[in-house]
Parts: C-alpha cells; sequence; structure tokens
C-alpha cells in the first residue's frame, strides 16, 4: 500500500530588510525592475506612475532640430540622458540620416550628463569630452561660459522638459543654439494610482515614496496641489514619509521647497534600493524583549522569535502605541489618540482594531492582553 506524505506546515518567509514597509513607485520607465528590487528585500509596493514618455520619433519638430544640427558644422553637442541620445540616434536612422548626424557629432565636442548618457554616447561609436561628476546640467552650462561662445552652434537635446533657461544663458554669449527634442514627458493614460497614492501619502499609509526623475517629483506635488492636499502632502513628507530620488538632479524639486530627501552618490536603481534598505528600519524599527518572546515591530510588520507578520497600518499603529510602554494599560480612548487619524472613530473601531491585530499575530495575539474595563496592555512576561 503506497504511502502518501502529507506536506507540512509552510514555512515562514525570512524578513528581508523592508518587510513591512509599503513604498510609493511613481516610475513609469523601468518600474517593474524597480518594484522587483523592492518586493525581493520584502517590501509591499504601490505602483502609480507618475508621467510617462512620449517618444517624439515621428514628430517634426525633432526631424526640422535634427536638419538643423546637419545643415552646418556644430561645435558642441550636449547629451544629457542615455534613452534621449539613443532615441535621437534612432530615429534619424529611420530617417535615413544617421550617418551623416553621426559624422556631425563626431567633429564636434560631445559633453554628456552623467553615465547614462556618456554609455549612449559611447555605444554610438562616439566619445565625450566633458561629463560632470555632479550629473548636473548647470555643471556642463558652467563649463561652456567658461569658453568663447560667440559664432558656436551647440545642439542640446532635452531630456523631456525644455531648457529655456540653459539654451537663453548659451545664446546671450552670442552662441547658436538648436534644441532637440527628443521626448517628452506626459501625464499617465490614468490619473487615478496617482490620486490614490497622494491620499495614502496623506494617511500616512506608505513609508517612502521614490522618485527617478525631478519632473516627476514636480507632477506629484501638482497632482496633490489639483485635489487640495498640497500642505498636507507637504506635511507628510517632511514628518512620516520619506520621499527618495535616484539623485542629486531628481532631488532638487524637494530643495525648492525647503523639503529634504534621500539620494545616494550614485545615480542607479540599485543604489536608490539600498538606500531605502538602509534608511527606513532606521527610522521605523524597534526591538523589544518579552519574557521570552523577542518582538520587533518594522514598519507595519511585527517579527515574532523571527516570524513575520504583515499587519495592516491601524493594526501596526495599534501595536506600536501599546510597546511604547509594555505593561502598561491603555484605554480605548487613549488608542484612539495615538493610532487614528480619524477624529469620526470611536472606541468600538479600537475593539475592532484589536481583534484584527490578534487575528493577524496568530498564536502570538494573546501578547495583547485585555484589562476588564480599563483597555489593553503588551504582556511583557
Amino acid at each position: 500500500m503506497a504511502t502518501i506524505t502529507l506536506p507540512g506546515p509552510r514555512p515562514t518567509p525570512q524578513p528581508g530588510p523592508l518587510t513591512g514597509f509599503t513604498i510609493g513607485v511613481t516610475a513609469a520607465r523601468r518600474r517593474d525592475e524597480l518594484t522587483a528590487l523592492l518586493t525581493r528585500r520584502g517590501a509591499q509596493v504601490v505602483e502609480a506612475p507618475v508621467l510617462r514618455i512620449m517618444p517624439l520619433a515621428d514628430d517634426l519638430a525633432l526631424r526640422r532640430a535634427t536638419e538643423a544640427c546637419l545643415a552646418a558644422p556644430l561645435d558642441y553637442v550636449i547629451a544629457t540622458t542615455g534613452v534621449g541620445w539613443r532615441g535621437w540616434m534612432s530615429a534619424a536612422e529611420g530617417w535615413g540620416r544617421g550617418t551623416a548626424l553621426a559624422e556631425a557629432c563626431r567633429q564636434a565636442v560631445v559633453l554628456t550628463r552623467g553615465p547614462k548618457a556618456t554609455g549612449a554616447v559611447r555605444a554610438s561609436g562616439l566619445g565625450e569630452g566633458f561629463s560632470p561628476n555632479s550629473e548636473a546640467t548647470d555643471e556642463l552650462l558652467t563649463w561652456l561660459l567658461a569658453r568663447p561662445l560667440a559664432g558656436r552652434r551647440i545642439a542640446v537635446q532635452e531630456h523631456g522638459i525644455r531648457l529655456d533657461d540653459f539654451a537663453a544663458a548659451l545664446r546671450e554669449r552670442g552662441a547658436e543654439v538648436i534644441s532637440v527634442p527628443v521626448y517628452r514627458w506626459v501625464p499617465p493614460d490614468d490619473p487615478a494610482p496617482v490620486r490614490r497614492l497622494v491620499e495614502q501619502t496623506v494617511r500616512r499609509q506608505v513609508h517612502a515614496l521614490a522618485f527617478t526623475s525631478a519632473p516627476a517629483v514636480t507632477a506629484f506635488v501638482e497632482t496633490a496641489a489639483a485635489d487640495g492636499l498640497r500642505d498636507e502632502l507637504l506635511d507628510a513628507l517632511r514628518e512620516d514619509v520619506v520621499p527618495v530620488c535616484v539623485g542629486a538632479l531628481c532631488a532638487r524639486p524637494f530643495a525648492d521647497l525647503g523639503l529634504p530627501a534621500e539620494f545616494p552618490e550614485r545615480g542607479r536603481l540599485g543604489s536608490l534600493v539600498r538606500l531605502l534598505a538602509e534608511t527606513l528600519p532606521g527610522r521605523n524599527r524597534r526591538e523589544l524583549t518579552l519574557g521570552n518572546t523577542q518582538l520587533t515591530l518594522q514598519g507595519n510588520a511585527a517579527l515574532v522569535d523571527g516570524e513575520s507578520h504583515l499587519l495592516s497600518p491601524r493594526g501596526a499603529a495599534v501595536l506600536r502605541a501599546l510597546a511604547e510602554r509594555p505593561g502598561h494599560v491603555l484605554s480605548r480612548a487613549d488608542l484612539l489618540r495615538t493610532a487614528w487619524l480619524d477624529a469620526a472613530a470611536d472606541e468600538h473601531a479600537v475593539e475592532a482594531a484589536v481583534g484584527r491585530l490578534r487575528a493577524a499575530l496568530g498564536p502570538h495575539g494573546k501578547l495583547i492582553r485585555t484589562v476588564p474595563k480599563r483597555g489593553y496592555r503588551l504582556a511583557v512576561g
């Protein structure tokens, strides 16, 4: 008679550095890659692309700009993004002008804004004459203004937004500037996810927001303003929700708003994720020893003797409030004041939340003790 082996209990997944944290991802391009990197480290991700890239390969403005570049020798060519440079070269190739454009750039000094643009330029068979360590357009401008520009022809590949001030500064020094609009940022087809993410941020239902472009930062704040939530959004980002950007240039709109934003030294998605994994636990992690039980609170997760339990934001807030003073009784009114933003909630909501919290903790739900007619406390032994 055959022996049937029944599967045992499923092992508890090992918690990652971002277990319990909810992170809003605002990127459209490479969104899947960023989401995978975050979830691999335990994060829960809310995807809400704030902007999308509209290629201009068939746009008359791009073709006219390309023909203007080929009308006479160029002195300088500025590559601001890798995706933009590749798009420009590809479009020119499609028009039968790829070889001519590559030769025109080869005869000029090519300036690149950062490693991605540099890589794209080199992949097209060209080399860069200068690339700032800061990846800032301002540093490119400073480098150019230190040289005689009268009569020079300069092509500027734009990166989704117009560089009018940059071009104006060059024209004031006598240069002829050709703006090359390879692509532009446009709103998403469906704005609802972005509006929901704004609301979740205001309600502190996310712990961090990840941004990969400066235009996305600006568009996110503008979405909040359109819904009358600008001040509430900025308060949340100032106090509880961490804005994390892929680099210094991306973080500049936050600096203009007087808000601190985290960003890695290297503008890479991997560096952005590592920064999140280092920053969030340091801001939202607490370890407790309750008798023989080790309890760690991290974001919206409770790690009990190494076993991970994901909680609702409300349940995590209740447990965190109880953990502030283990063994001390908190009344329902106390919990309402510390764990609820909704002024309309009543003490029955506290009872329901505690019930759901105990259920989420499974056998460890007994850590939360009811003190008749007084409230609740966290067991200390």
